[in-house]
């Protein structure tokens, strides 16, 4: 391995400071994602750094371990979210790299997988599989960005709001966030994250964190979670109740939050991560943005060429079984399988 990557042993004021400071910096990449997957997940996180002769830091890298019998052995940068792979200069982009596959190359990972937004030069594979929809949002606000929205998309979100739905946005709405998300997910047959994961969030995270619900009357009916990172904003999870969907909620949480982010000077809007050409990306795309695809790199032993997921074909029966689960169990069960499909 190379000497000139180093376990990170500097503060967490520093690590964050050289994200905030790097163009290609996330909220992902904050320090406080390790002490959340820690203490949610009991995953192994490692902090990796490049530093020059003067001891400056010049590059990072997360690595996460996820390992289990049953779905293999990752290391992965970062899990459960879409970015969160090597940052830094050129040169220390590609030592961190290197470094991490000679890592998992030691460690009998499956499969390593680095996370990057956008292309970097390391010497690895790059998968494709995943692209993420960002609009561009008008300095002129809301109002400009309404006026550019097509007419049917408008009518969509108009009906909600003849319908009487509301929505509320605070930190206070993170218990119904979750009401609303971990019923979707047992619906479409998804082990859900527990709550812990996204309360940890809402606490490491209090100025990033972004929570909105809609509601008819006073239940709570679709729910929305996202990061507020510079100048952009990502809605990284996102549900609503299939027994609602005549009255499009899904539309009226999506506005409101467009909304909110393009008054609070917002210049991007991320929708999140989605598998091209699926029903999401074709709901993420009617909003008027364009596909950002996202470069994960890779190296994999025998045939492992992804992380694994619960839509995957092979789990299919899994997924029919989990829809016809009690809530109650989906909500004890689910979060102890999902912490080890990164």
């Amino acid at each position: 391995m190379s000497d000139a990557i180093v376990p990170f042993a500097g503060s967490e004021a520093e690590w964050d400071a050289f994200v905030a400071a790097h163009p290609a910096g996330t909220t992902f990449h904050r320090y406080a994602w390790r002490r959340v997957i820690e203490e949610t997940f009991g995953h192994e996180v490692r902090l990796w750094c490049a530093r020059d002769d003067t001891g400056r830091l010049c590059g990072v890298l997360p690595l996460v371990r996820v390992k289990s019998r049953l779905f293999g052995h990752y290391l992965v940068s970062m899990p459960f979210v879409s970015y969160g792979g090597p940052l830094g200069s050129p040169e220390a982009t590609a030592a961190l790299a290197r470094f991490a596959a000679e890592l998992a190359t030691e460690t009998g990972a499956d499969l390593l997988e680095l996370r990057c937004r956008s292309e970097v030069t390391v010497p690895l594979a790059v998968s494709h599989r995943k692209v993420t929809v960002c609009l561009d949002l008008p300095a002129d606000g809301s109002e400009a960005l309404w006026s550019q929205l097509k007419a049917k998309v408008r009518s969509q979100i108009r009906r909600p709001q003849k319908e009487g739905l509301a929505v509320r946005f605070g930190p206070e709405e993170s218990g119904n966030f979750y009401r609303v998300f971990a019923r979707h997910m047992r619906d479409l047959g998804t082990p859900v994250m527990p709550r812990s994961w996204f309360e940890g969030l809402r606490q490491a995270l209090p100025n990033q964190v972004e929570i909105g619900c809609v509601y008819q009357g006073r239940e709570p009916i679709a729910a929305g979670w996202g990061f507020r990172s510079g100048g952009e904003f990502e809605i990284t999870w996102a549900a609503a109740l299939q027994r609602y969907n005549a009255m499009a909620p899904n539309m009226l949480l999506y506005w409101a939050f467009l909304e909110r982010s393009a008054n609070a000077g917002a210049r991007v809007f991320n929708f999140g991560r989605c598998t091209p050409g699926g029903g999401t990306h074709r709901f993420k795309l009617q909003w008027g943005g364009h596909d950002q695809p996202l470069w994960w790199y890779q190296q994999g032993r025998h045939e492992k060429g992804s992380t694994p997921s619960a839509a995957d074909s092979q789990y299919a029966w899994g997924q029919r079984i989990w829809q016809r689960l009690p809530l109650a169990v989906a909500n004890v069960v689910g979060p102890r399988i999902v912490r080890y499909i990164p």
